[in-house]
C-alpha cells in the first residue's frame, strides 16, 4: 500500500483520481471535504493552496505519490487581464504546487521510487485566444516539471499531464449547454471533450510502478488537439 497525496481531490479530475486510488492510503488536501469521511485509507486535510496555510503534520514520513490538481480557467482578452488576474492564476496553478512540493519533498525522498504528477494545459503548447494568463502559468509548470525531473532523479519521478477541455465544474460555464459541448468536441480530432476518467487514468499510470521508466515528460491527454489538425 502506498501513501499518496492528492491536492484538490474533492472535485472533477482530482476526485476521480482519489476514487481510482482506493487500494492506497490517500491524503486529500482541499478547501472543502465535499463528500469525504476519514477512514483507514482516506484522510482529509483542509487548506487553501492560494495561501498555503495547511497543517501537514498528519502526513506519514514516507510519501510515494504527490498529485497537484488545482487550476483556473480565466479567459479574457489580453487588454482586459489585470495584474491581479495574472497573479491569481500564477498563485493557484504554479506557486501552490511549488510550496506544497517543497514541504513534502523530504517525505517523497523517504519513499522508494516516488512519483510527482503536475498539471499543465493544451494551451501551453497551442496558441489559443484569451488564454494569455492561464497559458503562461501552465507553461511555467512544464518548465518546473523538466527541471525537477532532472534534479530529483533517480529517486523521484516528475511528470506533467496537459489536458484539453474536460467536463468538470471548472469548465461549467464553457459547457453549460448541449450546443456548447458539441461545438467544443468538434474542435478535437477525437470529436469529443475530455472526461475526468480520461485524465485520471493517466495519473494512475504515472503513480504506478508501470511507469517506472517515465520521467520529465509532458503527456498530452487532449483528444489530439495539440498535435493533429482536422
Amino acid at each position: 500500500m502506498k501513501n499518496i497525496v492528492v491536492v484538490g481531490g474533492t472535485k472533477g479530475i482530482g476526485k476521480e483520481v482519489v476514487l481510482r486510488l482506493k487500494d492506497n492510503k490517500v491524503f486529500v488536501i482541499a478547501r472543502t471535504d465535499n463528500y469525504f469521511v476519514d477512514t483507514e485509507k482516506l484522510h482529509f486535510i483542509q487548506g487553501d493552496v492560494t495561501g498555503v496555510s495547511i497543517d501537514l503534520s498528519s502526513l506519514p514520513e514516507a510519501i510515494h505519490g504527490f498529485v497537484y490538481c488545482p487550476g483556473t480557467i480565466n479567459l479574457k482578452p489580453f487588454h482586459r487581464l489585470t495584474e491581479t488576474d495574472f497573479l491569481n492564476d500564477w498563485q493557484v496553478n504554479f506557486m501552490g504546487a511549488v510550496k506544497l512540493l517543497q514541504w513534502v519533498l523530504p517525505k517523497l525522498k523517504s519513499a522508494e521510487n516516488s512519483s510527482v504528477v503536475l498539471f499543465s494545459s493544451v494551451a501551453a503548447t497551442v496558441g489559443i485566444p484569451f488564454h494569455a494568463s492561464i497559458s503562461s502559468a501552465k507553461a511555467a509548470i512544464e518548465g518546473l516539471t523538466k527541471s525537477l525531473a532532472a534534479e530529483l532523479a533517480p529517486g523521484i519521478r516528475v511528470n506533467c499531464i496537459a489536458p484539453s477541455l474536460t467536463q468538470t465544474g471548472l469548465a461549467e460555464r464553457l459547457l453549460n449547454t448541449l450546443e456548447k459541448t458539441e461545438a467544443a468536441g468538434k474542435r478535437h480530432p477525437l470529436q469529443r471533450i475530455g472526461q475526468p476518467a480520461d485524465i485520471a487514468g493517466m495519473v494512475y499510470l504515472l503513480l504506478s510502478d508501470q511507469s517506472a521508466w517515465i520521467t520529465g515528460q509532458v503527456l498530452h491527454v487532449d483528444g489530439g488537439m495539440s498535435t493533429l489538425k482536422l
